[in-house]
């Protein structure tokens, strides 16, 4: 009797940061360096694009919000589409790597009733 195949399912944004990390991992940091270079750092210790939405960043055939790039370039990471990089700051076009953390959606959503409750003490970020 045969084993049973085991597989992971993934998706194409998993296969394009895989191929980042193996080929092009160079490049995708000096990508992240503009990205940090360019964006705004404010009173609070955000870096912020200039954007009203979370940036979008185009590299190598794919694209993904410029966080979610950060993050996972400086982390060397291959992020699962269950997966969901978190603001420690809670502003959203935030792009400061100290900022972000991974997560998934439940501590996302813990992440906001606790702002709500508390708000955001930036001297721990």
């Amino acid at each position: 009797m045969r084993a049973p195949v085991r597989f992971t399912a993934r998706d194409r944004s998993m296969v394009w940061y895989q191929d980042i990390l193996d080929n092009h991992l160079d490049q995708a940091m000096l990508r992240v360096g503009e990205v940090l270079n360019s964006a705004e750092r404010d009173d609070d210790g955000c870096l912020v694009t200039p954007t009203k939405e979370p940036r979008k960043l185009r590299f190598n055939g794919g694209q993904d919000r410029a966080y979610r790039f950060v993050y996972c370039i400086t982390h060397r990471l291959v992020a699962t589409r269950d997966q969901v990089i978190r603001h420690r700051c809670h502003k959203r076009c935030c792009v400061n790597p100290r900022h972000l953390v991974i997560g998934d959606r439940r501590d996302n959503l813990m992440d906001e009733w606790d702002r709500q409750a508390n708000g955001v003490d930036y001297r721990q970020l």
